[in-house]
């Protein structure tokens, strides 16, 4: 590959290209799926068209998803938070990551992954450990069952820690005060 021009320090400071553009996907994506799917808990009944509700439904059933139906207050105010905070940065997460390299994305993206991270944190205790014998629509009941909708859940986990760490520890990110010659 031959060696890199500026050196070794160059090439551990340079945007990471993959994972921007898997943040880049990651945020794409995640505009149809919030606005589409995972508002429809907050709508009132019958706004939402056919189709989508049905969606919603034959997800909710396949993954034993009693959430996504009947959310508990907590989870319906993690929605409210995707609507009007995360939804907004999406897009412009997405344009920062496709065009690559800005470095002004770092404390908005800081703030998303960690604020996602805890909340996904709540939903991933929720889905190993509540009884959901009570709920009103199917909840996962087997180990193997509860796995399978944490397989859901746990990329809206991961990506955003992999974000936090990219923003954190990636020297290309790090802001680098600027010194007035005296």
């Amino acid at each position: 590959a031959g060696p890199v021009r500026g050196g070794p320090s160059a090439a551990m400071a340079a945007a990471p290209r993959w994972r921007e553009r898997l943040f880049a996907l990651y945020f794409l994506s995640h505009i149809p799926i919030t606005a589409l799917i995972d508002l429809q808990p907050l709508l009132p009944a019958g706004i939402a068209p056919r189709a989508l509700t049905d969606l919603l439904q034959q997800y909710a059933t396949a993954f034993r998803d009693p959430m996504m139906l009947q959310p508990p207050e907590w989870f319906k105010a993690f929605i409210y938070c995707e609507a009007f905070l995360q939804l907004p940065f999406f897009p412009v997460a997405a344009y920062a990551f496709l065009k690559g390299g800005c470095r002004w994305i770092r404390t908005p993206a800081i703030i998303y992954s960690t604020h996602v991270a805890t909340t996904l944190f709540a939903i991933l205790a929720h889905i190993l450990f509540h009884d959901f014998s009570k709920s009103e629509h199917a909840g996962p009941q087997t180990l193997r069952e509860r796995l399978a909708l944490l397989s859901i859940y746990l990329p809206y986990l991961l990506i955003p820690l992999l974000l936090l760490f990219t923003m954190l520890c990636n020297p290309h990110y790090k802001h680098v005060e600027k010194r007035k010659r005296k």
